[in-house]
């Protein structure tokens, strides 16, 4: 239960954000932080049994159990190093947040950081890939709106790291996929555990090479690196927790779970290694290069995640021992950094080294914090960062492959070590040694609150005890090599190893990165230098735009607002595959049964009559009144096909349809405008050829099979299996409940995008080519008189209807009825009192729609998580209520999301008569005539418009 409450106070922690921040403002990081710290011991705690004892923690609850997917989560020793990342560099990031930011409320920032939190630690914990594959997305959306919180100069980086990151997580989601089908298990536990599928090299090389791209673009590795520093855009804390200590930790973890599978593996080791290193030189060189001490921080940190995964392609328990001492020290130098790059740019103004220089007077603690951190990352005795640094010149010395490759790879990785001694000397002396530079700010410049600095001095000591007291490692690289290899691993770590080649390359790395540092003036003679002719930031927006432009070209092809072209290509394919099967003559016989010609070509002329018309008419009404005929016609069909449920939400479609139609032809002209006479002909052709052979295929093909053998599983089992007999409903509340509400959530979507558009635009004004005649001569149009017949009906029928529409609520379960039916039937009570009102104003029905359109998805999806007392989200939950007559009602949760779907209609309904019907600004929107208005009736105005008839006459 250790890991339920883990990951229920962490959801209780995002859920209360937006509280603490109302109340709190930026001090609500503190109330944060002490949760994270308080997880952060709380994991500590079972080190006991998960690193000692190496028993993992575990729990799982069935989520999608029909086809196999659980919440499960796991906590061994690779799960436990991280969630002690998240929870403890978490912990110190939130702290420090509180004064790094100006007083005042932080809108999103603390809940985001939860999220982001929150996700991590269910990546890391999750032992299905399918749930694994949830928080590693879920992690890229966080990061996406953090970056993009700092304002529109960062939405570019924002959009480049989520699209990049985003293609990480395609390829993963393609592993996943493939995983699952050639085992036959979600278990990231079992899967790995199964080497039926690794002993297919081919397979299981496909599989590699799409978790190594996952792992390159979440962890910024070549060529995907450039997306690090460019999300520098974000404020500092985000950097400090997401870039340095979590979010591209993420592929580290992905790496190292998976290389129990891939491990043996060519491809992996070679693509690990090599691109790698890779990164570790580049990432170093271009670190040099900045004048910026964030981008500085940005790009060290790209150098050192590429030593992390080069050492990881190196497979071997001693390798993956080196990997997780690495991972440890780099959260903490790193994080530390970071803070630094905040505490200078806050007490100074400016990031640049080229203004900065003797800070070490005026701010010792900054100092001292960033000479600690900078020696770990440099690889000093006796910090954390040296013994790291040892393990992974040591494993990389044994790389698997040719006998020259493991020296190769060691010669590039003190390459970049020298590099690395380079660029942290010029963080530190360009920053705080030397003397002041530019405008002198160490004149000015003061230390910040001890509240301010003390997250950071925190995680620079982390690195200075643990390199003096490293065995205490031991029980944790152990475990944590042998889950990530399946093979035990025999770490001792000490500072002190006598001499040996790993001492000797760490005594080269520091000597030519002293030399270098000599050499290039701290860095100076390289710094804002191209050494390459262009940057991953542009040939991202070169791609970007090729590929935007392509797009639009293809687009272009059938781009048009022609409803003719959009309609004659159905047309045309349904007239097309007519002529195959008439010319191919594809076995078509009779139908089986007998049909009712009577009724059915009764049904067939009324619906030709009415086709016909709005053919023909040129008014718009007309048009809309015979369409809804035909609309009618098609609901009687099905009433006397018994198709009650169908047929009920036709007609009550066709309805509202209209009256919602209506309020939209008030701002159009009257008739249509004219079309020539050829492409009139040319359009009925096309529309009575489709029609046809529509009408012919659906005859020919009428009782060509059985029921299906689903259809008959449903009408056999529903009962059993739902408590319901009426499968229509079934399916919709039953067995497909999360198609539905997907459908439902995009309904209140559109209702919600109806309010947003119409109040950002200006509409067309309400027929204002109109004049209207005041006085007596005018009684006879009066909108009050107009509509008396319509008040006095609605007035008893408005409750009917809204009985009825509880009434076929409740009995949806077993009788034709429902959510959607039911919260159509209450639209259509509601439109009548709003075709009954005098004017728009008096008509609008003041209810909080867009509430009752959330309030519906959220009770839909309220009864969705019930299901998991059950085991799964969405199953529907039953109970017997005994009544006082003794008899018994039977009760499902079903009924619950129902009532989601009715709220969510009747809401929609509610935004579409108020904000299409209510007049903005314009002339008689209240009701009353602007002055100056002409008063008189023109001779060609039809003062019994149908459309001022039919909306109360309202203008």
């Amino acid at each position: 239960m250790v890991l339920l409450l883990l990951m229920i106070v962490l959801a209780l922690t995002v859920a209360s954000t937006p509280l603490l921040d109302r109340l709190l403002g930026r001090n609500a990081g503190w109330p944060v932080a002490a949760v994270f710290l308080g997880l952060a011991v709380l994991v500590a705690a079972q080190a006991p049994q998960v690193l000692g004892a190496g028993v993992p923690l575990e729990f799982s609850r069935p989520w999608m159990p029909q086809i196999g997917v659980s919440l499960h989560l796991r906590m061994d020793g690779l799960g436990w190093l991280f969630t002690m990342l998240v929870t403890g560099i978490g912990a110190l990031i939130m702290a420090y947040s509180t004064r790094y930011f100006p007083p005042g409320r932080r809108l999103g920032f603390y809940f985001l950081m939860s999220l982001f939190a929150l996700a991590m630690t269910g990546l890391v914990l999750a032992d299905d890939v399918v749930l694994l594959f949830v928080f590693w997305e879920l992690t890229t959306i966080a990061s996406f709106y953090l970056i993009g919180l700092s304002g529109v100069s960062a939405s570019r980086p924002a959009i480049r790291t989520f699209l990049l990151t985003a293609m990480g997580g395609l390829a993963l989601l393609a592993a996943v996929v493939l995983l699952i089908v050639r085992t036959g298990t979600t278990q990231l536990s079992a899967i790995l555990a199964d080497t039926s599928w690794t002993q297919d090299t081919g397979f299981a090389s496909l599989v590699a090479v799409l978790v190594a791209v996952a792992v390159f673009t979440k962890s910024a590795q070549f060529p995907f690196h450039y997306w690090l520093p460019d999300a520098m855009a974000a404020s500092t804390p985000v950097s400090a927790y997401l870039h340095a200590a979590a979010m591209v930790k993420a592929g580290i973890y992905l790496a190292m779970r998976f290389t129990p599978a891939f491990g043996d593996l060519m491809v992996w080791n070679t693509l690990l290694i090599t691109l790698g290193l890779t990164t570790a030189v580049i990432g170093a060189v271009f670190a040099l290069q900045q004048h910026d001490l964030k981008r500085l921080a940005a790009f060290s940190t790209v150098s050192q995640l590429g030593f992390l995964v080069a050492v990881i392609g190196v497979g071997t328990p001693a390798a993956l021992v080196a990997a997780a001492v690495h991972t440890v020290a780099h959260a903490l130098f790193k994080s530390a950094l970071f803070m630094v790059v905040g505490l200078v740019d806050h007490q100074t103004g400016t990031r640049d080294l080229r203004q900065l220089g003797g800070l070490r007077r005026r701010m010792p603690v900054t100092a001292t914090v960033a000479a600690l951190s900078a020696l770990s990352m440099a690889g000093i005795p006796p910090l954390l960062g040296f013994i790291s640094k040892e393990n992974l010149f040591e494993s990389l010395l044994h790389a698997p492959g040719p006998a020259w490759f493991g020296p190769v790879a060691g010669a590039v990785a003190v390459a970049a070590a020298a590099f690395t001694f380079a660029y942290s000397f010029r963080f530190v002396y360009g920053a705080f040694g030397g003397e002041p530079r530019g405008e002198a700010r160490e004149r000015t410049a003061t230390e910040a609150r001890s509240s301010f600095w003390f997250p950071a001095i925190l995680a620079s000591l982390g690195g200075v005890l643990l390199g003096l007291t490293v065995p205490a490692l031991d029980p944790l690289v152990n475990e944590v090599a042998l889950n990530a290899t399946h093979q035990a691993a025999d770490a001792h770590l000490l500072l002190w190893h006598g001499f040996n080649a790993a001492l000797g390359m760490s005594a080269l790395a520091i000597g030519l990165g002293a030399l270098l540092s000599w050499r290039s003036r701290s860095g100076e003679a390289l710094a804002g230098r191209d050494l390459v002719p262009v940057t991953g930031v542009r040939v991202f927006e070169a791609l970007y735009d090729g590929i935007i432009r392509a797009g639009r070209r293809t687009g272009d092809l059938t781009r048009t607002d022609s409803p003719a072209f959009h309609l004659g290509v159905p047309m045309v394919l349904i007239i097309a595959l007519a002529l195959v099967t008439v010319v191919f003559r594809l076995d078509l016989p009779s139908p089986a049964g007998e049909t009712s010609l009577g009724l059915d070509w009764l049904l067939v002329g009324l619906m030709v009559v009415a086709v016909g018309a709005a053919v023909v008419t040129r008014s718009r009404m007309a048009g809309l009144a015979l369409v809804g005929v035909a609309g009618f016609t098609v609901a009687l069909w099905l009433f006397f096909l018994g198709a009650f449920d169908v047929a009920l939400t036709q007609l009550l479609v066709e309805i509202l349809t209209v009256v919602v139609a209506v309020l939209v032809l008030r701002r159009l002209p009257r008739r249509f405008h004219a079309v020539r006479r050829r492409r009139t002909v040319l359009t009925a052709a096309i529309a009575i050829g489709a029609g046809l052979a529509a009408g012919l295929g659906a005859y020919a093909l009428t009782g060509r099979r059985e029921l299906s053998p689903v259809a008959e599983y449903l009408l056999a089992h529903a009962p059993e299996d739902t408590g319901g007999t009426n499968v229509v409903n079934t399916i919709l509340v039953d067995y497909r409940a999360l198609d539905t509400l997907g459908e439902l959530t995009v309904l209140g979507v559109a209702g919600l995008i109806i309010i947003a558009v119409i109040r950002s635009s200006d509409l067309l004004p309400v027929h204002s080519s109109r004049q209207v005649v005041v006085g007596p001569a005018n009684a006879a149009h009066d909108p009050t008189d107009n509509t008396v017949l319509m008040r006095t009906v609605g007035r008893f029928l408005m409750p009917l209807l809204v009985i009825w529409s509880l009434y076929l609520l409740f009995r949806g379960h077993n009788e034709p009825g429902g959510g959607f039916i039911a919260g159509l039937v209450g639209g259509a009570g509601f439109a009548l009192t709003y075709l009954s009102a005098a004017s728009d104003r008096a008509a609008r029905i003041r209810l909080a729609y867009p509430a009752i359109i959330g309030t519906g998805v959220l009770v839909a999806a309220f009864s969705g998580f019930l299901g998991y007392l059950e085991g799964s989200f969405l199953k529907p939950l039953h109970a017997e209520i005994p009544l006082a007559w003794g008899d018994y009602f039977h009760f499902t949760t079903a009924f619950v999301f129902d009532v989601g779907v009715y709220l969510a209609v009747v809401g929609v309904l509610l935004t579409a008569l108020n904000e299409l019907g209510l007049e903005r600004g314009g002339p008689g929107s209240d009701g009353a005539v602007p002055p100056g208005t002409d008063t008189t009736v023109p001779p060609d105005t039809d003062a019994h418009d149908p459309a001022d008839s039919t909306t109360g006459g309202k203008r």
